[in-house]
């Protein structure tokens, strides 16, 4: 293990941040996954939930790329609406409301590229999901650039999510709006456009970026990206974000350290 991804992994599970050299981290996308996977062999197990961030021009403007990056989520990082999630202030704490969308058939490793048609009968649920981000890099999210923040998880401090809805067709999820409320006052809104374009377009981008490694699998879900830009939160906060009737899903945020 690199003397790098050492301290990642050490930051993440006590509150620290880490200060490094530009030699020190990814030079492309490839080392920075490959660093990701690294870090998460000391964080336990995973869990069935993927992550995927930069779906916004927002949020690919403010880390200098044009495309997503992606993680799996550890189990210990992955939470049921309302279980408390214990944070640490030092990793520049935010909020976001996103769309999660739950596989009920196997997308696995091939060569040719998965269609639009394969992925949406792949998909049998959406569900209401809130992504507390942060980093363990002393710069923060914005400095990181997209390598040294994909090998840093992808930013992930935690997820959240509600209950599954089957019934996901029924739902324009382009234009479905979500509000997010922090300690009872409504904070931001969105709709599920600001996923690239979709939700949907974001599990076909992740089906497509895993094809060539180990596929997306039944029962795997997938969290698709901010739909309420980032809000600024801390550890005694109570998170919460109504989806109509897609759900709601709800974080109370308790102090780590």
């Amino acid at each position: 293990m690199s003397s790098f991804t050492d301290q990642l992994a050490a930051a993440r599970l006590e509150g620290r941040t880490v200060s490094a050299s530009a030699e020190e981290g990814p030079r492309d996308a490839l080392e920075a996954y490959a660093m990701q996977a690294e870090v998460f062999g000391h964080l336990g197990p995973a869990s069935n939930a993927w992550k995927v961030g930069s779906t916004s021009p927002e949020s690919q403007a403010k880390l200098g790329t044009n495309e997503p990056g992606s993680a799996r989520v550890p189990a210990r990082y992955n939470f049921a609406s309302g279980a408390p999630v214990s944070v640490f202030t030092a990793h520049d704490l935010w909020i976001e409301g996103e769309f999660a969308l739950r596989l009920g058939q196997d997308l696995p490793p091939r060569e040719a590229m998965y269609s639009r048609a394969e992925v949406e009968a792949a998909i049998d649920g959406v569900a209401p999901a809130l992504e507390v981000v942060g980093s363990r890099l002393a710069e923060g999210i914005a400095k990181g650039g997209r390598f040294r923040v994909t090998a840093d998880g992808g930013a992930n401090v935690s997820l959240s999510t509600g209950a599954v809805v089957s019934d996901w067709r029924r739902f324009d999820l382009p234009r479905h709006e979500l509000r997010l409320s922090i300690n009872g006052e409504q904070v931001a809104t969105g709709v599920g456009e600001r996923a690239l374009g979709d939700p949907v377009n974001v599990m076909i981008w992740l089906a497509n970026h895993l094809r060539g490694s180990v596929g997306l699998k039944a029962g795997e879900i997938v969290s698709t990206g901010t739909c309420t830009g980032l809000i600024r939160v801390a550890p005694g906060d109570h998170l919460s974000a109504d989806f109509g009737e897609i759900g709601v899903v709800e974080v109370p945020l308790t102090d780590a350290s």
